[in-house]
């Protein structure tokens, strides 16, 4: 008698024998795709399936392993332990299947997100030889939290956050450190020269108008918290939407900020910038790449990543 494979079924010991001996494709990958997402809702789209046919195609297979495969929580679903095994067995396989149903297919399109100002400044320009060599981009700008919801649901393949993501469902890498400045225009600098030590200088700043994104001021808060080591009382002289609006304003003359280096850097070695204060300990703030599971079937996903991954080493 002739060996034969072990089909995906039933290529784990124990979990193998509690899967229906020929389990059908299709409640597999929506089982995976469950488990990815962490619920029937963001499954669904990436499905191309309703979410009451996922519901309904967890439960046939829940029926046929005689097995819970998931806890229903308020918002989403938990993974039991035993659904933790037949996805750590079946996700190889079906992803390797997808990348041959792929093969000969024209490549999608990477769909990547992000923060605007890191976007343009360090990201696009990283990757231009690979949109020379033929990779597609989509590209999105957004905060952290609602990007990562959407990839979630399958939106994004890739998304660049200002802070490691909730949870096992979503693989993130720390990608780079950005430190952040104090600056301000060489007109209002000369206020405040020769005041460099930490009490002199934020004495000095409450008389220059202060320019940020958000009227909770937290780039700001965070700098005089953990290089001052004080409480900021200041209120905004002007918010605008964006740390480009920011630097716009604070270029024009419009007062101080704390900018990423990324984003600044120019103008201080044109002159247009002055720095007010260089710390020994800058304060950081570390980006993650984070990748939506499934994503590296396509090849050009790998590509960007791979390709950021080293562009980061140098921002």
């Amino acid at each position: 008698m002739r060996n034969r494979k072990p089909g995906i079924a039933e290529s784990a010991t124990g979990v193998g024998r509690q899967l229906p001996a020929h389990a059908d494709l299709n409640l597999l990958r929506t089982f995976l795709a469950v488990y990815r997402a962490g619920t029937f809702t963001a499954a669904a789209p990436a499905l191309g399936l309703s979410q009451p046919t996922v519901t309904a195609q967890i439960r046939t297979l829940e029926q046929q392993t005689g097995r819970e495969l998931f806890t229903r929580l308020p918002r989403g679903v938990e993974p039991t332990p035993y659904a933790h095994e037949i996805a750590a067995r079946v996700a190889g396989p079906l992803d390797a299947l997808a990348g041959l149903e792929d093969t000969g297919a024209v490549t999608a399109p990477v769909h990547l997100a992000g923060p605007s100002e890191l976007l343009c400044v360090r990201v696009l320009p990283a990757l231009v030889p690979l949109v020379a060599d033929g990779v597609e981009l989509r590209v999105t700008q957004g905060l952290p939290e609602p990007l990562l919801e959407e990839m979630r649901s399958g939106r994004h393949d890739l998304v660049i956050a200002t802070r490691r993501p909730r949870g096992r469902a979503l693989e993130s890498v720390p990608l780079a450190d950005e430190e952040y400045l104090l600056v301000a225009s060489p007109a209002w600098a000369e206020r405040v020269a020769g005041r460099r030590e930490a009490d002199d200088l934020c004495a000095a700043l409450r008389e220059v108008p202060m320019v940020t994104y958000a009227e909770d001021l937290p780039i700001v808060r965070r700098y005089w918290r953990t290089v001052f080591g004080k409480q900021l009382t200041a209120r905004a002289a002007v918010t605008v939407p964006n740390l480009y609006a920011v630097l716009s304003a604070v270029n024009a003359g419009a007062g101080y900020s704390v900018l990423p280096r990324s984003l600044c850097e120019d103008h201080l070695a044109s002159g247009r910038l002055t720095l007010l204060h260089e710390p020994e300990e800058p304060p950081l703030n570390t980006l993650f790449l984070v990748q939506r599971p499934g994503a590296e079937t396509n090849p050009h996903v790998l590509r960007v990543r791979d390709t950021l991954r080293r562009a980061a080493r140098t921002w």
